[in-house]
């Protein structure tokens, strides 16, 4: 049993799954450029270490590519006004999300916040459309701090923000990043086996724990 003062949850492929929106986006970007578009399975395959990357992939139909600049400086801004108008039109949250916080919120003392990649832009609209922003004591987006995961500063400025320790912390996510941000802040990690992990199984990179839906939280975190 996990016995955490705080839990920081991940929001792309975690909480939401985000993708149909993304996908809708690059497709349009796609078509305005005069390229083929890239379909949601795609999608489902790149997204996770936010929306630059996101372009990147989708403009060089690769997970490790990189497009010439000049291409990225005209897809980037038809892509931000694109998802601008289509943060939450699509995207919806997993089965067993909102158990899962009801939980966590039971938790006499308990912290609750969320630490995304996502910009604060496209972040606090999703999750106020999905209403579950005020869930949240703290949330830490892609561009709060100068660095995101699995770089482990935002999660030990959440830490620091609601005064818990690193080791009394635990990530809820779905990604290698959310596992390499986790160990290298000294969080424990819970993963979800659903979420986007560019194709592999999580269980590769050895999170204290695997479910498959939040409500199964009940059954991990004691608060007794």
């Amino acid at each position: 049993m996990f016995k955490p003062k705080m839990v920081l949850i991940d929001v792309d492929g975690t909480l939401v799954d985000s993708v149909p929106d993304l996908a809708f986006c690059v497709d349009e970007m796609m078509k305005q450029l005069d390229m083929p578009v890239r379909g949601e399975a795609a999608v489902r395959q790149w997204v996770g270490n936010g929306v630059q990357r996101l372009v990147e992939r989708a403009l060089t139909n690769d997970l490790d590519g990189y497009p010439e600049t000049l291409l990225f400086e005209r897809a980037m801004p038809v892509f931000m006004e694109l998802y601008a108008e289509n943060t939450s039109k699509r995207s919806r949250l997993y089965d067993g999300v909102v158990e899962g916080l009801d939980f966590l919120q039971s938790c006499a003392g308990l912290k609750v916040g969320c630490v995304t990649n996502k910009a604060e832009q496209f972040t606090h609209p999703l999750l106020k459309d999905l209403g579950i922003f005020d869930r949240f004591e703290i949330v830490v987006s892609g561009d709060t701090l100068p660095e995101k995961k699995p770089h482990p500063l935002p999660l030990l400025h959440a830490a620091e923000a609601l005064g818990v320790k690193p080791e009394e912390s635990v990530m809820i996510g779905d990604s290698k990043s959310d596992v390499k941000a986790a160990r290298a802040a000294g969080f424990q990690i819970i993963c979800m086996t659903y979420g986007y992990n560019h194709g592999e199984d999580i269980r590769n990179y050895e999170p204290d724990a695997v479910i498959d839906s939040m409500a199964e939280l009940s059954n991990l975190i004691s608060y007794s």
